[in-house]
Parts: C-alpha cells; structure tokens; sequence
C-alpha cells in the first residue's frame, strides 16, 4: 500500500488515482495524514478489508511531505562506509545522530531556495514508525515500521561545520532542505525492504548511486539501538543515512547552484523532482 499527503489529506495512491481516507472511511480516519500512525493498525486493519473506491487523478506537484509534523526526526550521519571515506572520516559501529527541524520539511516537488554558501545534495532511505517503540530487539524491529519513503538530506556545509563543534542540524534545516515523498510504501510491497536501490542525478549526471544492504547500521539496528536510550513514537522518521557520490567529496568540491534540478530515486519508492532557486 502507497499512503500519501495530497494537498494536506491523507490518501491512498491506487494506480494513477489517489481515494481520499476521511471521505472513503465515513469519517472513521482523519484527514489529517500524520494522525494516521496513531492508529496504524486499525488503518491496515480497515484498508485491507475495504471496498474498492474511485479515486481522483492528481498531479504531483499537490503532493506534500508525507509525514508533515512528527513529533521526533532522527537522522544517521556516517551510515555507509564509502561515504564516510570520501569526507575523509572513518564510519561508526555506534550511530551518530542529530536531528532535521520539522520546518525543513518539503514535498517532493518543492522548489529549494538557495540560502547562499555550499549546498550539497544527500539521497536517504527514510523510516517511518507505525507503533511504540521502546527497548525493541533487533529480530523485531521491522514490526514497528509503517513504511519508507525517501529523503533529501540536503546540506550548507558552511553552517554545518561552524564553530567549535559540527552544527549538522542547523546545517541541515534551512527552509525546504529535507525534501520527502512522493508516498510511504509499506515493507511488503517490497521483495526486500532490506536493500534497495538509491540514487541522486544532477542536471540529468548521475551523483550517488548505491544500495540499502550497504548501510553500516540497518534499519533493524537503528531501531533497536535508538529504542534501548528512547521512545519511539508512531509517525516519528528516521534519515537512514547517504552513500558516497555527496559534492563535498569531490575534487574538488561541487556543490548545488541556483537553476539546478535536483533528482532522487529510490527502487520500489519513485522518485522526487526538486529545483534549485534563489534564497529569499
């Protein structure tokens, strides 16, 4: 099942047409799609046993992040080794953490207004919990996951590497800078949600290109380790972390520039389509 944010509803995607949950379900569902995770199971529940429903045709550019407002975003720096590599850092068996702020969140159409300085492109797997989470086993974990989508973890590195020590969640969170979308899919719709395939193009050159399974800490491991120090909670995300191909490693060093167009891809997921404008 594809769920997504269409204009601030939340929607199934069925095909090319999207079926409106609060009107499909008789009020049984808000509208609102980041209260949906509250209830997860009831939702797969109802889905699973509904009636067929026409849907609506929509465009892509009516699509919105598809977790709006959760209420805790984790995001894993050093996830995969050949990334760390080309920043010249060695990769963590413990994950590192920071945060992206909720205002930072876009669709996966959205123009990104360049702020000035470096900004550097980030493809990443997100996770989206559908149940409390809390000192979960690793065998289990893929039990608390609602779905993926996919992520931007776009970056001034100017700002992220001010001061005495790395800002990556301020570097990390200028307006439109964590693009998602275009819907969550959930893990069965997958043949293994352990290992896709992910990519990032520029201006039609491809600039990241790799796989999930090479991420150091999976998705399994970042929910047990997270859920023994926190609560998870329903509709929380959770940025995976980015391969290499990042224009901080390059030599030299390429960065984005206003008039770009930024593509990210993920298999089984789709893909989000992002232009580069001036800052405002």
């Amino acid at each position: 099942m594809r769920i997504a944010n269409l204009s601030g509803r939340l929607v199934i995607i069925s095909g090319a047409e999207a079926v409106d949950v609060e009107s499909a379900s008789g009020g049984r569902f808000s509208a609102d799609p980041q209260a949906v995770y509250e209830r997860w199971p009831e939702f797969l529940e109802w889905a699973a046993g509904s009636s067929p429903t026409t849907g609506v045709a929509f465009s892509a550019d009516q699509l919105q992040p598809p977790t709006p407002c959760p209420r805790q975003v984790f995001a894993i720096g050093l996830n995969y080794h050949d990334h760390a590599s080309e920043v010249g850092l060695v990769a963590s068996e413990v994950p590192i953490v920071f945060t992206k702020f909720v205002s930072s969140f876009a669709g996966p159409t959205a123009d990104v207004p360049h702020p000035g300085g470096e900004v550097d492109w980030e493809v990443e797997l997100v996770v989206v919990i559908g149940a409390e989470a809390r000192n979960v086993a690793e065998a289990d974990a893929w039990d608390y996951v609602a779905g993926l989508t996919m992520g931007q973890d776009i970056s001034e590195r100017k700002t992220q590497h001010a001061g005495a020590t790395p800002q990556f969640s301020l570097g990390k969170s200028f307006p439109a800078f964590s693009p998602m979308g275009p819907w969550i899919v959930t893990p069965d719709e997958f043949a293994d949600p352990r290992d896709v395939a992910l990519e990032t193009v520029v201006n039609g050159v491809t600039m990241q290109s790799g796989r999930t399974s090479d991420m150091v800490a999976s998705v399994a491991m970042l929910i047990a380790s997270l859920s023994r120090i926190l609560v998870l909670l329903p509709g929380d995300v959770i940025f995976t972390g980015t391969p290499a191909g990042v224009g901080l490693g390059m030599k030299p060093p390429r960065y984005l520039s206003v008039g770009d167009e930024l593509v990210t891809r993920i298999e089984g997921i789709g893909e989000m389509r992002n232009r580069i404008v001036a800052g405002v």
